[in-house]
């Protein structure tokens, strides 16, 4: 179950759980652009935490390695990953696991 503490973890961290009803097995949290799926127990609690992506119109793009480059990439897309990007996504991803953690 997710804790009160969790969710005050999340919310100091300011990452939302985001309302996507048509996603029944998984929880959706967001920040800053980037989001990342969480695994959704039988008991409404965190099981594990998939990779975060970038929020496009397509859906989410993956953080990929290309020929020395950075690129989030999903299918019929794919943007070059600034710096900023690339740091922002992966605090996002250092802090939802700090959050969810029992």
């Amino acid at each position: 179950m997710i804790t009160a503490q969790m969710l005050d973890r999340l919310v100091e961290a300011e990452i939302q759980l985001l309302p996507l009803t048509q996603i029944e097995n998984h929880w959706v949290f967001g920040r800053d652009g980037f989001v990342a799926l969480v695994e959704r127990t039988k008991d409404n609690g965190v099981g594990r935490i998939g990779s975060p992506g970038l929020l496009t119109e397509r859906g989410m793009a993956v953080l990929v390695e290309r020929d020395g480059r950075k690129l989030f990439v999903a299918k019929g897309f794919e943007e070059a990953a600034t710096d900023e990007q690339v740091s922002l996504l992966r605090s996002f991803s250092r802090d939802l696991e700090t959050a969810l953690t029992p």
